[in-house]
């Protein structure tokens, strides 16, 4: 049985910086012939830091459901979708050089980055404050530390770029972005992300106990705001897994159409299955049960806690949990 703790296939824990940057650096290496992997050997080391608060500017991550494990995963994803398209390119696709692979690779992991709170941050009091910016905020942490690693600067620019494929305030067609294969890799980008964290063994009980409160700091949770499009509404986490299939059917149109299909490139890493889109598939199967029984008692899987113990990601009494 697959660990809560684990990725798809069960063999790669997704809540140690240092074991999915091992498999990251390994499918790296096995497409550039064990090139050099410096970028991303600190990326890594420095994401685990500052996720832990061992920063001097930013504090420790405390953000539930977007945390340490939903970066490592899909990054970890992101890797993969990147090793198919190599393996799988057709003779009149662009070849994806390493440069290439490591900015794509390096905007999966830090595409949540703006969650993270500064320390001298006095109008927040939690990270999830951020949703509706925090792809901005990434985009602008990208630009400053792709160049700090010493990559050229169209990489870092590529890179504030891309992760706007992540998110949802921006209609991926306006992505301005004049390289084809940079286009690409964004449309994995965005693909990453949403395979990764749907096919997650505890999605559900995320989304109902993590997800929701982050809705509610970050005012997703039913209401409107002058310029948004229509935002969600939700009343309580039951309602929001309750209208998870729902939202599955919008996401997999989004897969097909603006990210193109980007998630067959994980059939071709994998030898032929899909495992990420079967687990999604099995999570909207139990989640329509549970919706028809309107019960709570079958979501009781325990997901892994990677905040510090002292960190508390929500205001007590704030919806109720």
């Amino acid at each position: 049985m697959r660990r809560n703790d684990y990725d798809v296939t069960d063999s790669i824990r997704t809540t140690d910086p240092a074991a999915v940057g091992a498999e990251v650096v390994r499918i790296y290496r096995s497409l550039y012939d064990n090139a050099p992997a410096t970028e991303l050997e600190l990326a890594f080391a420095h994401a685990g830091a500052l996720y832990r608060g061992k920063h001097p500017e930013y504090c420790a991550c405390d953000t539930e459901y977007h945390d340490l494990q939903h970066v490592l995963d899909v990054t970890l994803a992101m890797a993969r979708l990147l090793d198919g398209y190599e393996r799988s390119r057709a003779g009149g696709e662009p070849r994806l050089v390493r440069e290439v692979f490591v900015v794509g690779a390096l905007s999966a992991l830090f595409h949540d980055f703006g969650y993270l709170r500064r320390r001298n941050d006095r109008k927040h009091r939690y990270g999830a404050e951020y949703t509706l910016t925090h792809v901005s905020r990434s985009a602008a942490f990208l630009r400053c530390y792709v160049r700090e690693l010493g990559m050229e600067e169209k990489y870092s620019r590529a890179a504030a770029v891309l992760v706007h494929y992540t998110g949802y305030e921006r209609p991926t067609e306006t992505i301005r972005l004049v390289d084809p294969l940079l286009r690409r890799v964004g449309q994995m980008l965005g693909t990453a992300d949403i395979i990764a964290q749907m096919s997650d063994r505890c999605y559900l009980e995320k989304c109902r106990d993590r997800l929701y409160p982050e809705f509610v700091l970050g005012g997703l949770a039913g209401r409107r705001r002058p310029g948004m499009r229509r935002l969600p509404a939700f009343t309580s986490g039951e309602d929001l897994v309750h209208k998870t299939p729902a939202f599955y059917v919008s996401a997999t149109r989004r897969l097909d159409l603006q990210l193109a299909r980007a998630y067959q490139y994980a059939a071709a890493h994998f030898g032929g299955a899909n495992l990420y889109l079967e687990e999604m598939q099995k999570n909207m199967r139990y989640a329509r049960m549970v919706a028809r029984a309107s019960s709570a008692e079958l979501l009781r899987r325990q997901p892994p806690r990677t905040l510090l113990p002292e960190v508390e990601p929500y205001p007590k009494g704030l919806i109720g949990l």
